[in-house]
């Protein structure tokens, strides 16, 4: 009976041992084998490596080497490396080990009403910032709230905040990210030292969509580089993002700089070039079926917009009373389409008033 009970037994454990060791072993080469976005794959892992932004790195270094870390408001375009740098920055203050424990990062995502700065972000603040490093460094005394896309919080929500900031100012340092600070109430920014993080240069952005591309082994011309530089607009996340998206579509082949207008969105030349032959023929049936052309093509008049602002602005065919009402123009229907007006319209209406200037003094 023993032997009986005993045999199933040992039969039963062994496979699940087995199946175990297989499983695990496969999570590991899945884990190996983990695509990452190059953006977070080549995210800077310390403050040396930001780009750019040369006064706060001085000032986060000097907190690094022992000095305190004031209140800080970084603000500037997106993609100029806000985030990353105070990441890299609390990395290297607390290690990996104490990093969780010490850092609360709160974005636009996160439910961030008055309630949770009140509860949430007070209760962390409010706790003893403990431990040592396990390597032995020294550990400062005090821990990091992070609060991304601090424009978009509630005034409500950003008075409630001043005061848990004085209160707590012994053991807690706060970090707040924005693009716009004029969106940051006044007693916030009076708390916190202020850093502008300046679009980056295309020199820069350059050098490093080539060291991306010389480590992912990414064959791209010297045009499509500088290319994507200007579609990217000192945003160099995005221009990372579009490298990746490029390579994918590609497949191991030269990437042009056909690809990056392809995979960015950008309207071609010539298409933009059609419409405003379009305005200057006089004929609203030729424009109508233009404007019919580019909004059937999916391309988005936002983008159209922002092109054809360029184009007006340097073009030598306008005057200057021309381009002011052109531009006044343009700035009108991009508020338009920001507040869910419809593209047809918006594209229409934009076109008989180029049509309008281009043709009362022909």
């Amino acid at each position: 009976m023993q032997a009986f009970l005993k045999g199933p037994s040992s039969i039963s454990t062994k496979p699940p041992a087995a199946k175990e060791r297989s499983a695990a072993g496969s999570s590991g080469e899945g884990k190996r084998l983990k695509p990452i976005p190059w953006v977070e794959k080549y995210r800077p892992k310390n403050v040396d490596e930001v780009a750019f932004q040369d006064e706060v790195v001085a000032v986060l270094k000097k907190s690094l080497e022992g000095a305190d870390l004031p209140n800080l408001l970084f603000y500037g375009p997106p993609g100029t490396g806000k985030t990353s740098t105070i990441l890299a920055a609390a990395r290297e203050l607390f290690g990996p080990e104490l990093f969780r424990q010490r850092v609360l990062e709160l974005n636009a995502s996160d439910e961030r009403g008055i309630q949770v700065i009140r509860e949430k972000v007070k209760a962390f603040a409010q706790l003893t910032a403990s431990g040592s490093r396990a390597d032995g460094e020294v550990c400062p005394p005090f821990k990091i709230v992070i609060l991304d896309e601090a424009d978009s919080m509630t005034s409500a929500a950003q008075a409630a905040l001043r005061r848990t900031m004085e209160k707590e100012s012994k053991t807690t340092r706060f970090c707040l990210i924005c693009n716009y600070i004029s969106r940051i109430i006044e007693p916030l920014t009076s708390r916190c030292s202020k850093f502008r993080f300046k679009p980056l240069s295309d020199k820069i952005q350059q050098q490093r969509l080539l060291d991306v591309s010389e480590k992912e082994n990414v064959k791209i011309t010297s045009e499509a580089v500088s290319y994507l530089v200007k579609v990217s607009e000192g945003d160099l996340r995005k221009a990372i993002t579009y490298l990746q998206s490029a390579t994918r579509l590609m497949g191991g082949k030269e990437i042009t700089e056909k690809t990056v207008t392809e995979i960015a969105g950008v309207i071609p030349r010539e298409t933009i070039d059609g419409l405003l032959s379009a305005c200057w023929s006089g004929s609203f049936e030729k424009l109508e079926t233009v404007a019919k052309n580019l909004i059937s093509e999916g391309y988005a008049v936002a983008q159209l917009i922002s092109q054809l602002h360029d184009l007006v602005v340097e073009s030598e065919d306008f005057s200057d009373k021309q381009k002011s009402i052109i531009v006044e123009k343009l700035a009108e229907v991009d508020k338009c389409l920001a507040d869910g007006a419809d593209e047809y319209l918006q594209l229409i209406s934009l076109c008989a008033l180029v049509m309008q200037q281009l043709t009362q003094n022909t």
